[in-house]
């Protein structure tokens, strides 16, 4: 495996793959990475003759300043996992490198991009899509691989797609979970042993919430989550939306849609840590 932290050194070498007919996998990270990214490699591999993952914290996706900070950096340890999982090449750019001057392009795809995260990360969806876009640039993959978890974030970069006349493959991979239910995330290791410990509840309730639904309404089955998980002291639900999983747009009953995700962010601890998850209750897509 080699790694690479040059644009234009991994160009070279995806240029000579490209030419020989290859095909390209890549997986865009941030990070800190554990057996949900590991997931999306495996994939990739399985799936490509290449696979090129990007380790790159994104200033520009961060609308705190403070939770940029905190954010994990292991960087040796996730070429060591990424080389277990069969990959060929780690791009792991410098900001500098990446954004050699302010990244002025702005991007926005209502609603996908307006609602839940998007209303309350003012320039988050924007500063996925400037990296995003400059990956598939810089790559020029067949496929990209993103996990279930950030399924908000799917929906955007399936936007963006569109929107660059990209024919890169958006390849949607499940949400990778522990054995008590906690989705998988980078933001994790930042929990303290009392906050891992009520974590759990969130999907717990969620999971719960399927069958409540078969008899209750959408309104009921929201006030149940966002009560029951309220109800575990340290944590704090900033919101629970029930939404058609096409439009991302609020439903009002269960016959409006054929796909119906909840999606639920969590605030954890005193210090607070954002724990993001959803659950499908109607899985039928157009």
């Amino acid at each position: 495996m080699k790694v690479f932290n040059k644009i234009v050194d991994l160009q070279n070498e995806l240029f000579y793959a490209r030419k020989e007919g290859k095909s390209i996998g890549l997986v865009p990270t941030m990070g800190a990475l554990h057996e949900g990214h590991a997931s999306l490699v495996e994939r990739s591999v399985k799936d490509n003759d290449i696979t090129v993952v990007s380790v790159f914290l994104n200033p520009t996706q961060f609308n705190d300043k403070g939770d940029l900070d905190r954010y994990p950096r292991t960087l040796d340890d996730d070429c060591k996992l990424i080389e277990k999982c069969g990959a060929d090449y780690v791009f792991a750019p410098s900001v500098k490198e990446m954004y050699p001057s302010e990244d002025k392009r702005h991007f926005e795809f209502p609603p996908v991009s307006t609602v839940m995260e998007g209303a309350r990360r003012p320039g988050h969806f924007n500063g996925v899509c400037q990296v995003v876009s400059r990956l598939f640039y810089i790559a020029r993959p067949n496929c990209a691989y993103f996990g279930e978890k950030d399924w908000q974030q799917i929906a955007v970069i399936k936007q963006l797609v569109k929107y660059i006349g990209s024919d890169v493959k958006i390849i949607e991979c499940p949400i990778i979970r522990e054995s008590d239910g906690l989705a998988k995330s980078s933001r994790n290791t930042l929990l303290t042993a009392d906050e891992r410990a009520i974590a759990p509840a969130i999907f717990k309730s969620l999971s719960a919430s399927v069958e409540y639904a078969m008899s209750h309404s959408i309104s009921e089955t929201r006030d149940k989550v966002v009560k029951e998980i309220n109800a575990v002291e340290g944590l704090d639900v900033e919101y629970f939306e029930i939404v058609d999983g096409n439009t991302l747009q609020n439903v009002s009953d269960w016959n409006s849609s054929d796909y119906i995700v909840g999606c639920i962010t969590v605030n954890c601890g005193k210090t607070p840590i954002r724990l993001i998850d959803h659950i499908k209750y109607k899985e039928h897509k157009i």
